[in-house]
Parts: C-alpha cells; structure tokens; sequence
C-alpha cells in the first residue's frame, strides 16, 4: 500500500531527529497555517514535540488561533509540550540602542530574537529547530527572514507548494480557524496578510513559478503584473536561496 505524504514527511522527520540523536522537536506556532501542518506532522512522529508561541506585540487572532491550535493537538497526541514567551520587552530592549527606525529592520528583527529562543530551548532539550517555510517562500520568492525564520535544522514541507499545504492540512484536521485565515507571517502589529505585502496570492505565485510552459503572447494585464512581482521578489531574494557566496584562492 501506498504510504500517504503526511505520513511519509513525519517518518522523514522521526528517521532524521533519530539518526542525529537528538530527544525533541522544537516548532514555533504562529497562528499560520505553515506551522500548524508542521507541528502536526512533529506530533504525529510519536517523539517529543514542544511547541512555543513567542508573541511580539502580537495581533490577538494570531495568538489566539495558535492558542487554539495547540490546545487542540493536545487533546489529540500525548507527546506535546507548549510555552509561551512573551518576547516584546525583548525587543524594545534591543531597538532603544539605536536613533533610526525602520518598520522592515524591526520585521526581520522580530523574525531573528524569535529564531534566538526556538535554538535556546532546543539546546536545553537536546532538540531539532524545524522549520515551517514552504516551497513557494523558500525558492519562488524567499519570503523569510535570513537567520530568522530562514533559520532552522530541517524543512519538512520546504518541497510543498502552498495549494499543498492547504490540501494536507485538511487531511490532518487542522482547525478551522487556521484553514481559512489569510496567510500572514505575523511580523506586523496591523496583521497584514502576505498577499498585502506582496502584491500577489500564493495561488497566483504558484502559476508564475510553473510560467515557462506558457506563452507570453496569451498573457492577460494581471498576469504581466504577476510575473514582474514574483521576478522581482525572486531576484532580490536571491541571495537566501543560494549557499553563501564564498573566495575560493
């Protein structure tokens, strides 16, 4: 019999955190639904998953469906822990050091003290950082943090476009809440969504990245638009998604 994809990625994850020798699996939860899929599949690994909600002066839906999504992984698999810290002072802390402000720097600031604390208690726990970006922010368009959310051990669903996300989410029982929210990476008080920022749904991503099998003269306005948003972002963001650049003598 055919093994299905959720169970082949949790196997993957149970076979790697094993060969490494390693005790735990440490995922961040956002209220996304990127991380609720991986956090399932950790739960569904048997092994010690232990789940942290790190608000930064928080939008309340996102904390709130990540509390909501913990509460229920819980009641369905033994092997979960969860915590909650509170990391704005953190933050502040860090940003009263300099005169200049910049609503990016402070994003991807978030992004990184958030990336600090998932690799401090996986050491304390002898864990895996496991990642939750998926195929089209990690190599159509690099929407992440470098050494922030970009900073982790393994990506299970690295491979998944966000269509497949969805799909497999719902196989494995993914809250409502989660299933239907826009995707937001959670970096902005005001809750932008990922579209907003980007200018494109993922829906529309996903077509840009298979474009090559299209020819440009059947192209309608928006889908010009589309293809110039994902090349630039895919251009500028080159440099996460390739290994760093290094003098050979």
């Amino acid at each position: 019999m055919k093994m299905e994809l959720g169970e082949r990625i949790s196997n993957w994850i149970l076979d790697y955190s094993n060969q490494s020798k390693l005790d735990s699996l440490v995922v961040g939860v956002s209220g996304g639904i990127d991380s609720a899929l991986v956090s399932t599949l950790c739960a569904m690994t048997g092994k010690r998953t232990i789940l942290l909600s790190l608000p930064i002066y928080q939008n309340s839906s996102h904390l709130s469906r990540a509390e909501k999504h913990i509460k229920n992984l819980k009641s369905r698999y033994k092997n979960i822990e969860s915590y909650e810290f509170d990391l704005s002072d953190v933050l502040e802390k860090f940003l009263v050091k300099f005169e200049n402000k910049s609503e990016l720097s402070e994003a991807n600031t978030r992004s990184r003290i958030r990336m600090i604390t998932l690799y401090h208690i996986a050491s304390l726990n002898n864990g895996l950082v496991v990642g939750t970006g998926n195929k089209v922010e990690d190599f159509g368009v690099g929407f992440y943090t470098k050494y922030g959310d970009g900073g982790v051990d393994i990506s299970p669903i690295a491979d998944l476009l966000k269509s497949e996300v969805r799909e497999l989410a719902k196989k494995l029982n993914v809250i409502e809440d989660i299933l239907i929210a826009k995707p937001s990476d959670g970096l902005w008080e005001d809750a932008r969504s990922d579209e907003d920022q980007i200018g494109a749904s993922y829906e529309e991503l996903e077509w840009a990245m298979s474009f090559e099998n299209i020819g440009k003269n059947k192209l309608n306005e928006r889908q010009k638009e589309i293809l110039k948003i994902y090349k630039s972002f895919n251009s500028k963001n080159k440099h996460k998604m390739v290994p760093i650049p290094i003098f050979k003598k």
